[in-house]
């Protein structure tokens, strides 16, 4: 079982390969068991090719699953859990130990922070607990709201790439933490 990190106001959650599954499957009651919290049943749209995509790289390497697919949860004030997003990376650190950022918040919960917040808190664990310290996000130039939330990390663009799935991406870059000082973890 992959640990959750914790922000001030969420959860990342990393979705096992059998809630993985469940999702794919249209299995929520397993989704959310798996995952201790309501799932959005648009997930499989918005989160399927990334699953189905993640899972055999889970299959042949069980290491790789703290660094792919999170849940973000949010718990609300009555105590009621659910997904507002997912965050992760597209995989472990490559071989000159960088990673790249991928983030989605189900459209209810946009313009609430939870992007950024998320981002951070995955930034700050991969920084403390793994040493890591350069990121890498793409995100489409039609993206108005990743664009922001890159801009306010504080990533700068490095380069334009075409992605097979998405189309022109803008590639930026950052070294974390901002300051240099080792994250908390």
């Amino acid at each position: 079982m992959t640990t959750a990190i914790s922000s001030p106001r969420l959860a990342l959650v990393s979705f096992s390969p059998r809630a993985m599954r469940a999702v794919l499957d249209g299995d929520f009651r397993t989704a959310e068991a798996e995952v201790g919290a309501a799932v959005p049943r648009g997930l499989r749209e918005r989160l399927g090719e990334l699953f189905e995509r993640r899972l055999p790289e889970v299959d042949r390497d069980p290491a790789v699953l703290p660094w792919v697919a999170r849940a973000m949860v949010l718990t609300d004030e009555l105590g009621v859990r659910r997904v507002v997003g997912s965050v992760g990376f597209h995989g472990p650190p490559n071989e000159a130990g960088q990673v790249e950022i991928g983030y989605h918040v189900e459209p209810g919960f946009r313009r609430r922070g939870f992007a950024t917040e998320a981002v951070r808190a995955l930034l700050d664990w991969a920084a403390a607990e793994h040493g890591i310290r350069r990121f890498r996000a793409s995100v489409a130039p039609s993206n108005d709201r990743s664009l922001a939330v890159v801009a306010r990390l504080g990533f700068r663009q490095t380069g334009i790439r075409w992605d097979e799935l998405d189309g022109q991406e803008l590639v930026y870059e950052l070294d974390w933490p901002p300051d240099g000082r080792h994250a908390v973890p």
